[in-house]
């Protein structure tokens, strides 16, 4: 179990969201998202520091500073 920022993960790699360094307004924006702790994601491509993810069909971007502040454990597939 390894866990990284989002933004250092390769593309490819499955993941699982582990903490969040952000507070309460980022939590409640990435919850609309659909992304919550626990979440599992596929990171699909990286565009400099922002990365773009993949869960059950839908695709969610996330900008650099968001992905900075997003820590995550790669899952062995």
């Amino acid at each position: 179990m390894k866990v990284k920022l989002l933004s250092n993960v390769p593309v490819g790699s499955k993941v699982r969201l582990d903490a969040i360094e952000g507070g309460k307004a980022m939590t409640r924006r990435l919850l609309s998202l659909g992304i919550s702790l626990g979440s599992e994601f596929e990171v699909i491509n990286h565009r400099g520091e922002g990365t773009v993810l993949a869960r059950e069909g839908n695709r969610v971007a996330l900008g650099g500073g968001v992905s900075n502040k997003l820590f995550v454990e790669i899952l062995d597939s």
